[in-house]
């Protein structure tokens, strides 16, 4: 999983840099207030292609009569394609001035370019304002818009236009450093003779004013048409002279050629592709002919097939701005997934407890009065059993006790006989049975095979009752048709970070779910800590089964596919004692998640069934697959997405995102705090509690699907235990204090 994030990670920092990093026209250069202090005349007066390599310092002008187009920060799939078609109508060449992560891209437009007889240029990876980069950082950007040309097309070139270059005059001093860094590393520099300040989008004329030379003669409008200042070209000069006796006429000299710089790419490049079409006529019209770069200063094509292993570096290079590409497109649509699907949980959870409180305060039935037999498995519980049995002790409703010690290593046995010596009159009978250690539900169907009641109270040996528990616990089998009861679960020792954490998932987690399972009539888990089953029930479904480490999962879903309800009785509260420590913690929600994980699987057939059956199968187990599994998984992905957000992305939208989220999660807490009657002193937490409790949770079912998955076989973990309920518990009653 380690791996996973970190390919993760990896692709979401190459798509942050290629989808944010790379800066749009205007945004950089050129360095005007430095002058061009140290610029050779020859390069600031000369032609628009300078050429510093092995140590020259020479530029090239344009032969007259040529015009080179050129077509910077592409390629674009929408408004490249409408260039090249405009071109080819034409008949014309162009010169493409390309960003490498474009063309990692969209590698096919390249190919179209080349293919179509036009050049290739670079124009960096990133666009990056080359006048100022670090020197490694300009050899970087070279390198990987090469691979990138080369992956896509198989060929490569010397050609390179810096981002933010205007006319030779505009070179400063750090134009002209990163000019001659570019010969040394081996690139021709072309500059522009013309900008045609497309990328102001100030309409088509503008472009055309700009793009075409003024003459005295002539004017050019955007329709193209000839006025009456307008002469068409080619100019014919009078006869005279010589040529005159002989009756013949002298062309007139070639207009001089230039480099004129377009996009098509970088932003709305309609206005361009508009003002092409429109600009080559009219220049044709005027003597021009058009030439790639290269063929405009004479020179031959620099183009060369690139060696084996630079296409193959290339198509490396593509492969992992597509993958970047998908992973950032569809992760996007993942979290925004993710997103609603909480959101309707949290309405969800908030509507149910809301309908359930209202429902639950009506009376179940007439009191239930029966017989009740307290079961409590007990394994090395020597720590806290004696407050558990004295809680029981103070039970307002008639009980039995049954202590059944699962072989346990530490004076557990002791502490309950010393329990019966000293029994008073009036107090619930108390039996303690022994057996050799043979797991939690073995002690359990011992227990009930002792019981003398027909209604079975099931706790955990590190588990306070509050006196009127099992009363309430008991009243819901005034249904004839309740088979299981839950009761309401509450963290006792909350005194630290850990335990605050675990208070706020109680409450607002596990009493909120519950709640709606209830209403839904899919209850999946009766807690080991408080719940309550009828004899019949457990005897129709033989009992409780060893076959998962979440023994009271698995019972309560057996007991739902028989046909039984099982239901929520939130003021059946019993505190338990909570790990104290994140080994403890780790090992215990280990075996819950496995186990869970386990119990799903066993009752995965109920998803087919009908009835009861049908609705814990395709409501509550579809639930907990999504929230308890999936979710989970996700949770990684959505925090990574969330840092690349911060780094690469608008942070201030990022950081509202996460506060409103967080508020969300505190007006649920407040109102499941409210329901359960707990005062909201420990939210404090909450906010924390998002950033590292959330992580624990996710590692945690990461863990267990990698164990189900390799088949390994967990072992039953015990939790150690303190005893750090033998007091009064925060918010319980003085059930503990309590004589024997």
């Amino acid at each position: 999983m380690a791996v996973l994030l970190l390919v993760l990670a990896s692709m979401l920092t190459l798509g942050g840099i290629l989808n944010h990093q790379v800066a749009a026209e205007g945004s950089g250069g050129p360095h005007q207030p430095l002058g061009n202090a140290g610029v050779p005349a020859s390069i600031s007066g000369g032609g628009p292609v300078v050429d510093t390599r092995a140590g020259a310092q020479r530029s090239l002008a344009v032969q007259p009569g040529k015009v080179a187009l050129t077509f910077d920060d592409g390629p674009d799939p929408q408004w490249t394609p409408q260039v090249l078609a405009v071109l080819a109508k034409h008949h014309v060449p162009g010169t493409f001035f390309v960003i490498g992560a474009h063309v990692a891209e969209d590698p096919g437009l390249v190919r179209d370019e080349v293919a179509d007889g036009d050049e290739v240029g670079i124009h960096t990876f990133t666009h990056d304002d080359l006048g100022t980069a670090p020197s490694w950082r300009r050899s970087l950007e070279f390198s990987q818009t090469q691979s990138a040309i080369a992956g896509a097309t198989g060929i490569s070139t010397p050609l390179l236009r810096p981002p933010y270059s205007s006319e030779p005059d505009a070179v400063d001093r750090l134009d002209w450093a990163a000019i001659q860094d570019a010969g040394k590393h081996g690139y021709l520099v072309v500059l522009t003779d013309r900008d045609s300040q497309d990328w102001q989008r100030e309409g088509v004329q503008k472009i055309l004013d700009a793009s075409i030379p003024p003459t005295s003669t002539q004017t050019l409008t955007s329709k193209q048409t000839l006025t009456s200042t307008q002469t068409p070209a080619p100019v014919v000069a009078p006869a005279s002279g010589a040529a005159a006796a002989k009756g013949k006429a002298t062309p007139a000299a070639p207009p001089p050629g230039f480099v004129l710089m377009m996009h098509d790419g970088g932003g709305d490049r309609s206005e361009t592709v508009a003002a092409l079409d429109q600009l080559i006529p009219a220049l044709q019209a005027r003597g021009y002919t058009f030439a790639t770069v290269t063929g405009a200063v004479g020179a031959p094509s620099p183009l060369a097939p690139a060696n084996t292993v630079a296409r193959w570096k290339g198509k490396g290079l593509i492969l992992a701005v597509q993958v970047s590409d998908f992973v950032v497109r569809w992760l996007g649509w993942a979290v925004l997934l993710s997103g609603v699907i909480g959101a309707v949980r949290v309405v969800l959870l908030l509507v149910a407890a809301r309908r359930h409180r209202k429902r639950r305060a009506a009376p179940w039935g007439p009191p239930v009065t029966r017989p009740v037999s307290v079961i409590v498995p007990a394994y090395n519980e020597e720590a806290g059993i004696r407050a558990t049995v004295e809680s029981l002790s103070a039970s307002t409703y008639p009980i039995e006790i049954i202590v059944v010690d699962d072989g346990s290593t530490d004076g557990t046995s002791a502490v309950v006989e010393d329990l019966i010596r000293r029994r008073r009159p009036g107090l619930p009978p108390l039996r303690l049975i022994r057996q050799p250690n043979a797991g939690k539900p073995a002690a359990l169907n011992t227990g009930t095979v002792a019981a003398r009641g027909d209604l079975l109270v099931m706790m955990d040996g590190d588990t306070v009752f509050e006196p009127d528990t099992v009363g309430h616990l008991v009243q819901p089998f005034a249904d004839p048709s309740v088979g299981a009861v839950s009761g309401n679960a509450k963290v006792g020792n909350r005194k630290g970070i850990l335990g605050r954490w675990q208070h706020i998932e109680y409450v607002v987690g596990f009493n909120l779910e519950r709640r709606m399972y209830d209403l839904a009539g899919c209850m999946p888990t009766v807690p080991g800590a408080v719940g309550a089953f009828r004899r019949e029930a457990l005897a129709r479904v033989g009992g409780v089964s060893d076959d998962t480490l979440a023994e009271d999962t698995d019972l309560t879903m057996a007991v739902i596919r028989d046909g039984w309800r099982a239901v929520y009785e939130e003021r059946a509260v019993a505190w338990t004692e909570a790990p104290s420590s994140l080994r403890q913690f780790w090992r215990q929600r280990y075996r819950w998640c496995y186990g869970t994980l386990q119990a799903m699987w066993k009752h995965r057939r109920s998803v087919l069934r009908g009835g009861a059956e049908g609705k814990l199968g395709r409501r509550g187990l579809t639930y907990m697959l999504l929230f308890q599994v999936l979710m989970p998984l996700l949770a990684p992905v959505v925090d990574v997405f969330a840092i690349y957000g911060l780094v690469f992305n608008d942070a201030a939208r990022v950081g509202a995102v996460w506060l409103a989220f967080l508020a969300v999660q505190m007006v649920m807490a407040l109102y499941a705090f409210k329901l359960d009657h707990e005062r909201p002193t420990a939210l404090w937490t909450l906010p924390l509690q998002q950033v590292v409790y959330r992580q624990l949770m996710y590692l945690v079912v990461i863990h267990s699907l990698v164990t189900a998955v390799v088949g390994t076989r967990l072992r039953w973990q015990r939790v150690q235990r303190y005893g750090s309920l033998g007091g009064t518990p925060a918010g319980a009653s003085v059930a503990g204090q309590q004589g024997v």
